[in-house]
């Protein structure tokens, strides 16, 4: 799910560089960007996966 939530985010990231949008420093390509690599990086790391595993 996270993974999934990553590539939205990288995905304004571009939206917002390509299009030259002038946001407030909250809402820039960098800032959006770096979520993206966080959720990215929490899916990695297993967190967020979706189901848990039998037992």
């Amino acid at each position: 799910m996270l993974g999934i939530v990553a590539a939205v985010l990288f995905f304004v990231a571009f939206l917002i560089n390509a299009a030259d949008i002038a946001t407030n420093d909250v809402f820039s390509s960098v800032n959006v960007m770096l979520l993206g690599l966080t959720a990215l990086a929490l899916h990695v790391a297993g967190i967020g996966a979706g189901r848990p595993g039998r037992r």
